[in-house]
């Protein structure tokens, strides 16, 4: 009886994991244990450092550039992050062979990504649109009437992508097709929604958006940092190279940064003022109690040499400090999740756009999750819970139309009247 050895043969790492061009799937290192690979003790980890630390100085000088230039360039670079981090996502479980036997299936994934896009920022910034083309008669006819089918157009856009995925449904590819189709919700829902409470943020105030952001970036370079020169005893076997003292360092030095930063911050109007509009004029705005400085007295046991007889504080720091603690202790589990991620489709990063640091969605991991806890807890720990003016005639101004506007204007008149004459 003849006995196949192909069969028989001792599979290779190099046989288990082929890859694939343009791939970024790396084996598995057999001789290292998880844990073990520490920076301390990598012999590349300067001229790491170096390719890391270049692109980090780039890239925080063009974030620094964009936030000056206002709420919709802030905005424009939220989308541009989305489109790559989708573009990497619908990669990692797409396979060339089947794809080429599947003419255009690649174009239907965009198709509910742009379907997507459209419904979330239309139901986010229309009413924003709006007060942007008030002055405008014809424009804003016509912003009133998509607004007014904006919901019907996304639907039948995304039935017609329904049918299109239908249609293209072949003999023996079922499989892989209601798998990518499957796997392209799930990436949709992932990435639209940290994407609306990212962008809810941006146009609460600058500051909401920034302040969260920043300080994941500072305690991902305090545990890059830290975890360099003192990382020694490993944190968690998902990322082998993350260590307890870079964990430890990176937290206080956040909690810490994200007192003295909303300081700073919370001085600028520019940043604080809430944009109710699509414009990008200047804002100046009552910047509110939490944003006006309260002073305390530095206590008599400080040193004489002490340069400050009082301390001012801004009441948002102390709001500050949940956000720092957040983003030091509970934030850096995105990072673990997408860790984890990696290791089961057995990649060592989700792309290569930004040299020494991987893919777009490999600097987001951690970013996603802070956006919703920062929308979150603005939501339910900062905004006005009572009713006030200011509340009132910012429901108005998003909610009513300039009709519906003149026509309540008009109903208070009159009511004001008959109460001023039915008191006199």
């Amino acid at each position: 009886m003849h006995k196949d050895t192909s069969s028989s043969a001792p599979a290779t790492p190099t046989a288990r994991l082929r890859r694939r061009r343009g791939s970024n799937e790396v084996p598995p290192d057999d001789g290292k244990t998880n844990g073990t690979h520490l920076l301390v003790g990598d012999k590349n980890k300067y001229k790491s450092m170096l390719v890391r630390t270049y692109s980090t100085v780039w890239m925080i000088g063009g974030f620094i550039f964009i936030i000056y230039m206002g709420h919709l360039y802030i905005w424009a670079m939220v989308v541009i992050i989305q489109i790559f981090m989708a573009k990497e996502l619908f990669s990692l479980l797409r396979k060339t062979h089947e794809d080429s036997h599947l003419p255009g299936f690649r174009q239907l994934n965009w198709h509910f990504f742009f379907t997507a896009m459209l419904f979330v920022y239309g139901r986010i910034l229309s009413q924003r649109l709006v007060n942007t083309v008030t002055s405008d008669k014809f424009l804003y006819q016509i912003v009133g009437r998509l607004n007014k089918y904006h919901m019907v157009t996304c639907y039948f856009l995304y039935i017609a992508g329904f049918m299109w995925f239908i249609l293209t449904l072949k003999k023996k590819m079922y499989k892989y097709q209601f798998g990518q189709y499957a796997w392209t919700h799930m990436i949709l829902i992932v990435v639209f929604t940290q994407s609306s409470f990212t962008v809810a943020n941006i146009f609460e105030g600058i500051f909401w958006f920034l302040l969260p952001a920043s300080l994941i970036v500072i305690n991902d370079i305090a545990a890059y940092v830290f975890g360099f020169f003192f990382g020694k005893t490993p944190l968690i076997k998902l990322s082998p190279k993350k260590t307890w003292e870079g964990f430890i360092g990176a937290s206080v030095t956040t909690i810490i940064s994200a007192f003295v930063l909303a300081n700073v911050l919370g001085q600028s109007q520019w940043l604080t003022c809430p944009r109710k509009d699509l414009s990008t004029g200047w804002l100046h705005c009552d910047p509110g109690p939490l944003f006006k400085p309260e002073y305390f007295a530095v206590p008599g046991w400080f040193p004489d040499w002490f340069p400050w007889k009082e301390i001012q504080v801004l009441p948002v720091q102390w709001h500050a400090l949940w956000l720092g603690l957040f983003a030091s202790i509970i934030a850096p589990f995105g990072g673990f999740f997408a860790s984890g991620f990696k290791r089961a489709f057995k990649i060592k990063d989700f792309g290569d756009s930004i040299p020494g640091h991987g893919g777009m969605t490999d600097r987001m991991d951690c970013q996603m999750v802070m956006a919703v806890f920062a929308y979150i807890y603005h939501q339910s720990f900062v905004t006005p819970q009572s009713v006030s003016v200011e509340m009132i005639l910012d429901q108005i101004l998003m909610n009513l139309s300039f009709e519906e506007q003149r026509a309540l204007f008009t109903k208070l008149a009159q009511i004001i009247q008959e109460s001023q004459f039915g008191g006199s």
